[in-house]
């Protein structure tokens, strides 16, 4: 089966989660093709995200006379198509905080997105994220495209109105939650006929990291955090926390892994506080690095404010290292308080530094038996290859329906 990817930036190094499915998709017998909406804004670290970006192709970069040529050849050959593929960017633009021009962009992009798919005789179109890529995909179906279905990872359910993902749901084949808790929010967003569309398919490590060989705890009372460097995450309350524990006297070191719009902003805090012989900027981490900054830590901390389901959490536990995280969205499916890690209330740096300063405190023993249960728990629920043959089986769900009829005419869709 031939099947699309669309996401908005790839392959960034924070979508490294997106690279693995996708390769695991490829390794389960399916040919995959990558589409970017937008260029890369960022250096990458990680080889194997170089080599995805040299296989990806930008929607943008098409250029201006591409996306308006796109949308004229459809007026004179497809216009019934056309006239409901406007009629549904203006329903998704008109509530949206980005707006109906926007959409009406998103159009344009459609367009020219249904032209290389029907080059390529692409049966199915998956988006990662609804926010715009989804709205791609709609489009595009609507344009007389392949079904398209698209994955919810969290921070969409946070304006979901905004988003029209309600819309979004009905006309998709099928609507990917990454969690129990993802899915249970898209229930009360989905029309009651469109339940059966939402199904849970986790993100997956890799071989190597599920077989990962356990690593002993290094000396040091050391503690990481991987994250771009946002607000979101929650950086603000870790040094709040750190400077607590700087209070009692307690001997650590953080280290911040990645970077971002909020560098400026961390470092600031880290001199206001007092931090800088305890926090350690690292930046940006290729894949290797990562692991060894968890392997050389004690704990992992993800303090963020909101999230859906981190796969650094994930790496964490899978390489025997406890967490600490913020009990919210579907991290309590991942993280278990007392049994593989510490579950705080958000935004509490008081809630945050008792556990790290637990975290420090406990017998390595101890973090290591959490951290075996950690890597039982990930090796269960987020093996790639068994998460991608269920993906895979959904594919195959919508098969019958996927093949439009890219000769002639394309199929126009219900409204």
């Amino acid at each position: 089966m031939k099947i699309a990817y669309l996401i908005n930036l790839y392959p960034r190094t924070s979508h490294s989660f997106i690279r693995r499915e996708i390769e695991a998709v490829e390794a389960a017998g399916d040919e995959v093709l990558r589409f970017s909406l937008r260029p890369l804004d960022e250096e990458l670290v990680n080889e194997a995200d170089r080599r995805e970006l040299a296989r990806t192709r930008v929607v943008l970069d098409a250029g201006f006379a591409r996306h308006l040529g796109a949308v004229i050849l459809l007026a004179l050959t497809h216009p019934v198509a056309l006239a409901r593929a406007i009629s549904l960017a203006f329903r998704m633009g008109w509530r949206s905080d980005r707006g109906l021009l926007r959409h009406f962009a998103y159009l344009a992009e459609a367009a020219v997105l249904r032209g290389w798919l029907r080059r390529d005789r692409v049966e199915h179109l998956h988006a990662h994220f609804g926010t715009n890529p989804a709205a791609v995909a709609a489009l595009c179906s609507t344009l007389g495209g392949p079904p398209f279905s698209f994955t919810v990872h969290g921070s969409e359910l946070e304006k979901p109105h905004l988003l029209a993902l309600t819309e979004k749901i009905h006309r998709a084949a099928f609507v990917v939650a990454v969690s129990g808790f993802g899915r249970a929010q898209l229930y009360k967003l989905a029309r009651d006929e469109d339940w059966p569309k939402i199904q849970v398919v986790r993100c997956g490590l890799s071989e190597d990291l599920l077989r990962a060989v356990p690593t002993p705890l290094p000396a040091e009372p050391r503690l990481v955090c991987v994250a771009r460097l946002v607000r979101l995450k929650g950086h603000a309350f870790l040094l709040d926390a750190a400077a607590l524990l700087a209070a009692e006297g307690i001997p650590f070191e953080i280290v911040l892994a990645g970077d971002g719009p909020y560098r400026s902003q961390v470092v600031r805090m880290i001199e206001e506080r007092g931090l800088q012989d305890r926090v350690r900027l690292a930046g940006w981490l290729d894949t290797e690095q990562v692991r060894r900054a968890i392997l050389d830590s004690r704990a992992m901390v993800l303090p963020s404010l909101s999230e859906g389901l981190p796969v650094v959490l994930m790496e964490s536990l899978a390489l025997g290292r406890p967490a600490i995280a913020t009990a919210i969205s579907g991290i309590p499916e991942l993280v278990e308080a007392g049994v593989n890690g510490w579950l705080v209330p958000v935004g509490s740096a008081e809630a945050l530094a008792v556990a790290m300063r637990q975290a420090l405190e406990t017998s390595p023993d101890r973090l290591e038996a959490m951290g075996r249960a950690g890597a039982a728990t990930v090796a269960e629920r987020h093996d790639a290859a068994h998460e991608a043959k269920r993906l895979q089986a959904l594919f195959r769900s919508v098969a019958p329906r996927s093949a439009p009829a890219w000769p002639g005419r394309p199929v126009d869709p219900a409204p």
